[in-house]
C-alpha cells in the first residue's frame, strides 16, 4: 500500500483519487445489448445468457418449485442469520415511515404532502463467486415496507441454469414477488423496457459490475426509468488516532478490498506510528483470505496517510466522502459530529463495516466515488414519491390571487395571470 506522511493539501485530491473507470467506452456495448432486448425481448436475454453466462436456459422465470428447493438447500444456521438481519433491517427502515404534511400557509390556502410508493421496482443482485443475498434484504425489505405493488428481482444464473439458493431464500423471506434468471446489462435492459416475461419497472436498484453500472446509467438517460444512485467500486476509509487497534484497522481495510480488484481502502490517521503497524498486520492477515488475489489487487491502489491533527484528518475525510467511514478514535462520537460527507459511518472499535453490510439494520446500498457529497444511501424514501396537493377556497384565492397575478405578469405569462383573474371575476359561491 501507498504510505504518505503529512502530505501537503495541494496533493490531497491526487492522493485520494479512485481507480479510473471510463464509462463512455462501455456505452457502445451496452447500447447494442439494450436495443436488442428492446426489440427482441426474451430471445435476446436468453441469447446473451448463453453468450456471457455460458448457460442455455429453458426460461427466465424462477419457478415455485425452485424457490421451495432453495429453502431446503440453505443451512439452518444461515437461515437464522438471514432472519435476524431481516428483523433489524425491517425495524430500522420501518422507523423511517413518512408522516404526511398538511399546512395552511394562509387562510383558505391548504398545502399537503404525502408519500406514495413506486408501483413497480426492479432489483439487480449480482451472482458469481460472491452471491450477494444480503443485498436482496437491503433492497427488497424497504421496497415491501414502502408498499411497492410489484418487486421484481433479476440475478444471473450459474452454469447449471440455477440461482444461488441463499439468494432465493432471502428473496422469499423479504417478500420479492418475482425472480428472473437474467444478469448483466441485458437484465437492466429487460427491467427498463420489459420483455414477454420480465415486466418493465419504474426504478432500478442494485450493484453490479461496470457493464451493469453503465447499463443503469444508459437506461436512465434513454428511458423514463430511474435508478437508485451513481454506483462504482466499493470503498472504505478508517479514520484513526493513536488509540486504534492495528489488528482491527487492518481487518476493516481488508474487508473492503475483498469486494473487488477495483475496490479501495484508505486509512487517515493522526498517528504516524499506527501506519507501519497496520501495514504489518495487513501483511499477516492477507494470506488468510480466500479472496487474497482480489484483495491484493485492491490494496495496490489503496493508501495509508498520516496527518498532524484531527482537524486535517476530518478535512481530508470530508474531501474524500467515503462510501463507508469507520471511526477508530478515543472520542469517536465527537469526531463523528464533524463528518458531513459519508455514505454510512461506523462508530468505535466494535463497529466493523461488515455489521452494516449484513445485519445491524442500516442499508448497505450507498453512494461511491465521492457522490456522498450530494447523495445518501438507499432508505425507505428511495421507494416512495412525494406528491403535493393544494386546496384553495374562494377566500383563499382572493387573498393570494393578486400576488399570483403580479408575478405572472412580471414573467410575461399572461395565461397564468388570466387563470386567476377569471376566477376572481366569476360570480360563484364558495363551497
Amino acid at each position: 500500500m501507498n504510505i504518505v506522511i503529512n502530505p501537503g493539501r495541494e496533493t490531497w485530491a491526487e492522493l485520494l483519487a479512485r481507480p479510473a473507470i471510463d464509462m463512455e467506452q462501455l456505452y457502445g456495448t451496452v447500447q447494442g445489448i439494450a436495443e436488442a432486448v428492446k426489440t427482441q425481448g426474451d430471445a435476446a436475454v436468453l441469447r446473451f445468457a448463453e453468450q456471457f453466462d455460458g448457460v442455455r436456459l429453458q426460461g427466465l422465470a424462477v419457478t415455485e418449485e425452485e424457490m421451495r428447493a432453495a429453502a431446503s438447500e440453505v443451512d439452518d444456521t444461515l437461515k437464522v442469520a438471514i432472519r435476524l438481519a431481516k428483523r433489524n433491517i425491517e425495524a430500522f427502515h420501518a422507523a423511517q415511515r413518512f408522516t404526511p404534511v398538511e399546512v395552511e400557509t394562509m387562510p383558505g390556502v391548504r398545502c399537503i404532502q404525502k408519500a406514495v410508493p413506486i408501483e413497480r421496482v426492479g432489483l439487480y443482485i449480482p451472482g458469481g463467486t460472491a452471491p450477494l443475498f444480503s443485498t436482496v434484504l437491503m433492497l427488497a425489505i424497504p421496497a415491501v415496507l414502502a408498499g411497492c405493488g410489484e418487486v421484481v428481482l433479476c440475478t444471473p444464473p450459474d452454469k447449471r441454469g440455477s440461482v444461488h439458493p441463499a439468494i432465493l431464500f432471502a428473496a422469499h423471506e423479504a417478500g420479492v414477488h418475482k425472480v428472473f434468471k437474467a444478469g448483466g446489462a441485458q437484465a437492466i435492459a429487460a427491467l427498463a423496457y420489459g420483455t414477454q416475461t420480465i415486466p418493465a419497472v419504474h426504478k432500478i436498484f442494485g450493484p453490479g459490475n461496470r457493464y451493469v453500472t453503465a447499463a443503469k446509467q444508459w437506461v436512465s438517460l434513454h428511458t423514463r426509468v430511474s435508478i437508485d444512485m451513481p454506483a462504482g467500486p466499493s470503498e472504505v476509509e478508517v479514520l484513526a488516532d493513536a488509540s486504534a487497534n492495528p489488528v482491527f484497522v487492518a481487518a476493516d481495510l481488508l474487508s473492503q478490498t475483498e469486494h473487488g480488484a477495483d475496490s479501495q481502502a484508505v486509512l487517515i490517521s493522526t498517528s504516524a506510528e499506527l501506519l507501519p503497524a497496520v501495514e504489518r498486520e495487513i501483511a499477516r492477515q492477507l494470506p488468510l483470505l480466500a479472496r487474497r488475489d482480489v484483495a491484493e489487487h485492491a490494496l495496490s491502489h489503496s493508501t495509508l496517510v498520516a496527518v498532524p491533527s484531527m482537524d486535517e484528518a476530518l478535512e481530508m475525510t470530508n474531501l474524500y466522502a467515503p462510501e463507508h467511514l469507520i471511526i477508530h478514535t478515543r472520542d469517536y462520537a465527537r469526531v463523528a459530529d464533524r463528518v458531513v460527507n459519508a455514505g454510512s459511518v461506523f462508530l468505535g472499535p466494535y463497529a466493523p463495516e461488515s455489521a452494516g453490510d449484513y445485519a445491524s439494520g442500516t442499508n448497505h446500498t450507498l453512494p461511491t466515488g465521492g457522490h456522498a457529497k450530494a447523495c445518501g444511501g438507499v432508505c425507505l424514501d428511495s421507494f416512495l414519491r412525494k406528491i403535493t396537493f393544494q386546496e384553495i377556497t374562494r377566500a383563499g384565492l382572493q387573498a393570494i390571487g393578486p400576488a399570483i397575478e403580479t408575478m405572472a405578469a412580471a414573467e410575461q405569462l399572461d395565461a397564468h395571470r388570466r387563470a386567476v383573474t377569471l376566477r376572481l371575476a366569476a360570480q360563484t359561491t364558495d363551497v
